[in-house]
């Protein structure tokens, strides 16, 4: 056989090629490794950096060890699980689109004031407990989960909250053990802050650090407020509980009503009511109308709505200090008109907002908690017990309206910030919960359902708009397709 050279030639030349392309290949693929692992060291550098400039700054307390639970957050662990997640959201729309390099390097800078929130939750042999999470706390993700999902054990680097973004909306997840609303808005809007004077250096000129009206306070106000009560001051009929087809276990339906709080207010006085008051009861109005059919029932509808005692008490923790009453109304015929609901909620939440039966529901619950037997008691034996209370306890209520209040930023930052709104997780026995919030003269309400029918909020929205309220509506994908 004759070999044609020229062909030979060729062909090793061919071969020649390939490998050195291969090896091309290769050293880009080496190379974008060690740039990937260049940028992820300095990225280290920097996060350390601002830890430690962070915590020189700092002097207040710090969780060495391990610190107790404040009264309300004992339940939170008892009960949680993937259908009770306890968690809620407060989300800013900003003007810019959110950079998620400026929003991390907030979250260090902020992290170590907050030792609440700097700390992880532990099972101990009696109660849980918190203790200091020294692990980095995980960088920030597009959103892509759904909403207020469960803090899982071993997850997010053992933090109990957690910050996401999508486009201009950065997204707070907090677990309701660390905080409720009060103490949560002073750990966002301190983010907030920074994030915008890291991406707006001229803002700096405003002061550079934490902001002086933000409460660093994390003391249990439960337990320095206490006083020895024996009066049992929750109700235990059961109430009415909303039915219908539910939606499947992983989704959670949101409807957001923005309304001009001029007009909430004028339509609040005309019956005499706070802006309070007035949406409660339009929302018990709702359910009569909507969900019971007007029909009458021997079970009340009971609205759990929580109420803030630090301007009771004059304190600033940035703990939970809050407690929960339940404004009531029951359908004894078919022709309630909306001023009689009005009445019977301004009646009942008349008879509960006093500082006396205030102070009688969480020194009660206090009491408990100091009880001898029941702080000598295991929790393997605890544990049950207090998950067959709350659920004993949750067939009094029939769904949760919270009342954030007005939410205010600094001037200097307001430009940047186009909206804010918030809402609860979902859980068991309670299908239906509304969040209120009023910011640039925007009452924002916002409902979180694991029903499938909106009917309720239809009828919520329908009769702010017959009481000549302008409202514009938005929904997450499970209900596009009802509004």
């Amino acid at each position: 056989m004759v070999c044609d050279r020229t062909e030979t030639g060729k062909c090793r030349l061919m071969d020649r090629e390939k490998k050195t392309e291969k090896n091309r290949e290769k050293y880009k693929k080496q190379r974008r490794k060690l740039q990937k692992r260049w940028v992820r060291a300095k990225e280290r550098y920097e996060e350390r950096k601002d830890l430690q400039t962070a915590q020189a700054a700092y002097s207040g307390e710090r969780i060495r060890g391990w610190s107790s639970l404040d009264n309300t957050a004992h339940i939170f662990p008892v009960v949680a699980g993937e259908g009770m997640a306890n968690v809620f959201r407060y989300s800013f729309c900003m003007s810019e689109v959110i950079s998620p390099i400026a929003l991390n390097k907030a979250i260090r800078q902020v992290l170590p004031y907050f030792p609440t929130f700097h700390s992880r939750l532990r099972r101990g042999f009696f109660w849980y407990y918190f203790e200091e999470n020294r692990k980095p706390f995980p960088r920030v993700k597009e959103e892509k989960d759904i909403p207020c999902r469960f803090f899982a054990p071993n997850t997010n680097n053992d933090y109990l909250f957690r910050v996401c973004y999508y486009k201009n909306k950065i997204n707070f997840e907090i677990y309701h053990a660390l905080a409720d609303g009060s103490g949560a808005y002073q750990f966002t809007t301190e983010v907030i802050y920074h994030y915008l004077r890291i991406l707006h250096p001229e803002l700096k000129q405003f002061g550079d650090g934490i902001d002086p009206s933000t409460s660093l306070n994390a003391e249990d106000s439960y337990l320095k407020y206490y006083k020895n009560s024996k009066k049992k001051s929750y109700n235990k009929q059961p109430a009415y509980l909303l039915e219908g087809e539910r939606l499947p276990f992983h989704m959670t339906g949101l409807i957001h009503g923005r309304m001009p709080i001029d007009q909430v207010k004028a339509a609040a006085h005309r019956y005499g009511a706070s802006i309070n008051e007035y949406l409660t009861a339009a929302f018990i109005y709702s359910i009569y109308t909507e969900s019971m059919q007007r029909q009458p029932r021997k079970e009340p509808v009971a609205i759990a709505v929580p109420v803030n005692l630090r301007p009771y008490y004059n304190s600033d923790t940035i703990r939970n200090f809050f407690v929960m009453v339940s404004a009531r109304f029951t359908a004894v015929n078919e022709q309630h008109t909306f001023q009689d609901v009005i009445a019977a909620v301004q009646q009942t939440l008349k008879e509960q907002m006093t500082k006396e039966n205030l102070e009688s529901i969480f020194s009660y619950a206090v009491g408990n908690e100091k009880n001898p037997m029941l702080r000598a008691m295991p929790q393997i034996i605890k544990q049950p017990v207090m998950r067959m209370i709350y659920n004993a306890a949750s067939r009094n209520t029939t769904a949760t309206m919270s009342n954030i209040g007005v939410f205010r930023v600094r001037q200097e930052y307001a430009p940047y910030i186009k909206d804010f709104f918030a809402f609860l997780s979902r859980s068991y026995g309670q299908e239906l919960k509304g969040v209120t919030c009023t910011f640039n003269g925007v009452l924002t309400i916002t409902f979180s359902s694991t029903l499938k029918e909106p009917a309720v909020q239809r009828g919520f929205f329908r009769l702010m708009a017959e009481e000549g309220i302008e409202v514009s509506i938005d929904t997450n994908d499970v209900y596009r397709k009802e509004y």
